[in-house]
């Protein structure tokens, strides 16, 4: 009678490994960004990022109409409402890239 639950724990683990989210297992970020690119990004370059995240989202909304008649409103609001909340959201204080540091401190 066992068959391919009988070994309870790897199928667990096999059904964690397949649920985890992708973005989770690739986008790491290895940078190491200095005091000043740190406070320049807080000061400007984020401020920045949510000022166009806002006319993006404002953008998508007004464009809808046409790009769903067109057809590509996923791309239209890839470009104009996810791109820019990952360089003001997700991206670590002071990174070039978009993406999570996973080790704090050294």
């Amino acid at each position: 009678m066992k068959g391919i639950f009988g070994n309870w724990r790897l199928t667990a683990l096999l059904m964690l490994a397949v649920a985890m989210p992708l973005s989770v297992q690739a986008e790491r970020v290895e940078e190491n960004p200095s005091g000043a690119r740190m406070m320049s990004d807080l000061l400007i370059a984020r401020p920045i990022g949510i000022v166009l995240f806002g006319l993006g989202a404002a953008t998508y909304v007004v464009t809808l109409p046409f790009s769903l008649a067109g057809g590509n409103a996923k791309e239209v609001g890839q470009q104009l409402v996810v791109e820019p909340a990952k360089e003001a959201f997700v991206r670590c204080l002071g990174c070039s890239k978009p993406g999570r540091k996973e080790k704090i401190g050294n």
